[in-house]
C-alpha cells in the first residue's frame, strides 16, 4: 500500500503566518489538528510522516504490520477532514497515535514493560513511551541490501515501495531523527538511484552513495538527539539562547526582530519533533522553511538553491547551507555596551532583552566563534553588569571588560591550539593515547570500554576539526565536544561517576566543556587491587588482527592508570615503549608464550 511519499508527490503548504504553535492555541484554532495537518501536508506526505512515526515508537514492527496503523490513522484524518465535529476528531495527535498503538494485540509480548505505558494518561503516556525507544537497536538485523540491478528495476517498477521501505528502515533504526530530516534522506537516495542507475558500474556508485547517507544519517540523528537533550535538562531559555546565537551567525543581515520569530518557532518545532510529534513536527518545521524561502533578500544570499529544492529537502539545506556574508561597517560593540552611558538603565529596564540583543549583535560579528563560546561572553558580560550596575560608578567598575573578554577568548583558542598541534605532530595514535591518559585520571570509575570508545570519538573529532581552516576549528571542536559530554552527563545520572563529573554536568549549558577540560584528576579515587592476569600475555599478541591488538594495547593502558593514576608521563612512556620492544621480541621467538612468561 502506498503509505510512503513520493518526492514527485510533495506537498503544497499552506501560506506561512506568524502563529502560536503552543498546543492549546491550535486546538481553539482548528476544531480538529489531524483535520488541518492532513490538508497542510496533503495525503502522501501525511502517511509518509505516519508510518515514521510509527516506525520509531514500534521499532521491532514489520512494514506490513505497521501499514495497518498507518491506514487507521489516514483513515481518521479523511472522516475528521469531511467532518471536524465527528468523535475523534478533536482529540491532539499525539494521543491518536499513541491510543493506536495501545490498541494493539499482542503489544506486552513483543515490548514487555512498554505496554504499561498505556495505563498512563498523557501527556506522561508520550514521556514513558519516548523512554523506551532504542537509538542503536542491537535486536534489527543489518541491513542487506539487494544487488544494484534490483534494486535499480525496483526503483522503475515500485518506486513508491522501495522509497517506503527506505524511510521506515531509516526511521526505526533512528527513532530520535526529525521526520523532516528521514524524508530529506529519502530524497538523497532517490537523486543516488536516479544517477548510479545509468552509470556502467552501478554497484560502487550505489556503495558509494548509500555510505554517504548512512554517515549523513548517522550524524543528524546523534545531533537531533543532543539538541533534544539540551531542551529537555536546561529548558527554553537557555534553549532559544543557543538558537539565537546560531541563527544570528548564520543570517547575519537579518534584522533582530525576524531572527527572534525564527527562533521562537524553531524552539516549539524541536518540542514537537522532541515528543515523537513527527506530524506536526514536519508541517512546522516546513512552514517556518517556507517563510524563509519568502523572504531571501532578508534571511540570506545563500539559501537560494536550497529555496530553488522540493519542500521535503529544503529544511535539511538550509540547516547545513554556509554562513551568510556579514554586514561590512558594522559600528564597535564596545560603544553599544562599554561606553555608553545608559547601559545600566537599558540592562535593568529590560533585562532579557537587553542579553538577547548582545548575543545576536555579538554572533552576527563573530562567525567564526562557538555558540557556547559566545553564550559564555554573554554570561560573562550579565555577570559583570549585575555586579557593576549596583555601583556609584558602573563605568570604572566594568572598564576592564574588553581586556577580561579578550583573554578568554585566547584562553579558548589556545585550548584547540594546543590539541590541534599535539594532533598534527604526533599522529593519531599518540593523540588517542594522550586523551586516554588524561580522561581515565579524570574519570577512573567509567568503564574500560566507554573510555575508550569516548576517547576514539574525541580523536575523531580532532582529526575532523583540525584540518579545517583555522577560523573554523574552534566553531567545529566545541560543538562536537559538547555531544560527547552531554553522552558522558547522561551516564552520570544513571551511573554516578565522581564528584567533579557532577560538578560539571550541572553547571549551565555553556561552561561544560571548559570545566571538563580543567577537571583535575579524581584524588578521591581508590584504585582496585592489583591482578596480576591483567598482564598474562600470549601468542595473541602476535596473531591477531592489527585493529584487535591495538585495542588490547589500549585497553591495557587504561587499566594500567586506573591501578596507578599517579603514574607520570615519563612513567607511562617507559612502561609503553618496554611493552612495544616485548611484542617485538616476542612475536619473533619461537616459543612465542615462554617468551612473554619470562618478560
Amino acid at each position: 500500500m502506498k503509505w510512503v511519499t513520493l518526492i514527485s508527490f510533495l506537498f503544497l503548504l499552506s501560506s506561512a503566518k506568524s502563529r502560536n504553535l503552543q498546543r492549546a492555541a491550535r486546538d481553539a484554532e482548528h476544531k480538529s489538528e489531524i483535520a488541518h495537518r492532513y490538508q497542510d501536508l496533503k495525503p502522501e506526505t501525511f502517511k509518509a510522516v505516519s508510518m515514521i512515526t510509527f516506525a520509531q515508537y514500534l521499532q521491532k514492527c514489520s512494514y506490513d504490520g505497521l501499514s495497518k496503523l498507518v491506514k487507521d490513522v489516514d483513515d481518521l484524518a479523511q472522516k475528521c477532514v469531511a467532518d471536524e465535529n465527528a468523535p475523534e476528531c478533536s482529540k491532539p495527535l499525539p494521543t491518536i497515535f499513541l491510543d493506536e498503538i495501545c490498541q494493539m494485540e499482542k503489544l506486552r509480548d513483543s515490548y514487555g514493560a512498554m505496554a504499561d505505558c498505556c495505563s498512563k494518561a498523557d501527556p506522561e503516556r508520550n514521556t514513558c513511551f519516548l523512554s523506551f525507544k532504542v537509538p542503536q537497536p542491537d535486536f534489527i538485523k543489518p541491513y542487506e541490501s539487494p544487488s544494484a540491478d534490483v534494486i535499480c528495476k525496483e526503483y522503475q517498477d515500485n518506486r513508491v515501495s522501495l522509497l517506503g521501505h527506505f524511510a521506515y528502515s531509516v526511521a526505526r533504526r533512528n527513532p530520535f531523527l526529525y521526520a523532516p530530516s528521514i524524508l530529506s534522506l529519502a530524497a538523497d537516495y532517490e537523486h543516488a538511484l536516479q544517477k548510479c542507475c545509468k552509470e556502467s558500474d552501478v554497484e560502487a556508485c550505489l556503495n558509494e552513495k548509500k555510505t554517504a547517507i548512512k554517515e549523513k544519517a548517522k550524524k543528524v540523528a546523534m545531533k537531533h538527539q543532543y539538541a533534544c537533550g539540551i531542551l529537555q535538562k536546561y529548558g527554553d531559555r537557555t534553549f532559544k539562547a543557543i538558537k539565537l546565537s546560531a541563527v544570528s551567525q548564520k543570517f547575519p543581515k537579518t534584522s533582530l526582530p525576524e531572527v527572534r520569530k525564527v527562533v521562537n518557532d524553531l524552539n516549539d518545532v524541536y518540542h514537537e519533533c522532541c515528543a515523537g510529534d513527527m506530524v506536526e513536527c514536519m508541517d512546522d518545521r516546513a512552514e517556518l522553511t517556507t517563510y524563509i524561502c519568502s523572504k531571501q533578500d532578508v534571511f540570506s544570499s545563500k539559501i537560494k538553491d536550497c529555496c530553488e529544492r522540493p519542500v521535503v529537502e529544503r529544511s535539511q539545506c538550509i540547516t547545513e547551507v554556509e554562513f551568510d556574508d556579514k554586514p561590512e561597517d558594522l559600528p564597535s560593540l564596545v560603544e553599544r555596551y562599554i561606553e555608553d552611558k545608559e547601559v545600566c538603565k537599558s540592562f535593568e529596564a529590560d533585562h532579557d532583552g537587553f542579553l538577547s540583543e548582545f548575543v545576536y549583535e555579538y554572533s552576527r560579528r563573530h562567525p567564526e566563534f562557538s555558540t557556547q563560546l559566545i553564550l559564555r561572553i554573554a554570561k560573562g558580560y550579565e555577570t559583570l553588569l549585575e555586579k557593576c550596575c549596583k555601583t556609584d560608578n558602573p563605568a570604572d567598575c566594568y572598564a576592564n571588560a574588553v581586556e577580561d573578554l579578550n583573554k578568554h577568548i585566547q584562553e579558548t583558542q589556545d585550548v584547540v591550539k594546543t590539541n590541534c598541534d599535539l594532533l598534527n605532530t604526533h599522529g593519531e595514535a599518540e593523540f588517542l593515547k594522550a586523551l586516554l591518559v588524561r580522561y581515565t585520571k579524570k574519570m577512573p570509575q567509567v568503564s574500560t570500554d566507554t573510555l575508550l570508545e569516548m576517547g576514539k570519538r574525541m580523536t575523531g573529532i580532532g582529526t575532523k576539526c583540525c584540518q579545517l581552516p583555522e577560523n573554523k576549528r574552534l566553531s567545529c571542536s566545541e560543538g562536537y565536544l559538547n555531544i560527547v559530554i552531554q553522552d558522558m552527563c547522561k551516564r552520570q545520572e544513571t551511573t554516578p561517576i565522581n564528584d567533579n563529573v557532577a560538578r560539571c554536568c550541572s553547571d549551565s549549558y555553556a561552561y561544560r566543556r571548559p570545566c571538563f577540560t580543567a577537571m583535575e584528576a579524581d584524588t578521591s579515587y581508590t584504585p582496585p587491587a592489583f591482578n596480576p592476569d591483567m598482564f598474562n600475555f600470549d601468542s595473541q599478541l602476535c596473531t591477531a588482527p592489527a585493529a584487535d591488538r591495538e585495542t588490547g594495547q589500549l585497553k591495557l593502558l587504561i587499566n594500567l592508570i586506573k591501578r596507578k593514576p599517579q603514574m607520570t608521563e615519563e612513567q607511562i612512556k617507559t612502561i609503553a615503549d618496554g611493552f612495544t620492544a616485548m611484542v617485538e621480541k616476542c612475536c619473533k621467538q619461537t616459543d612465542i608464550d615462554t617468551c612473554f612468561g619470562e618478560e
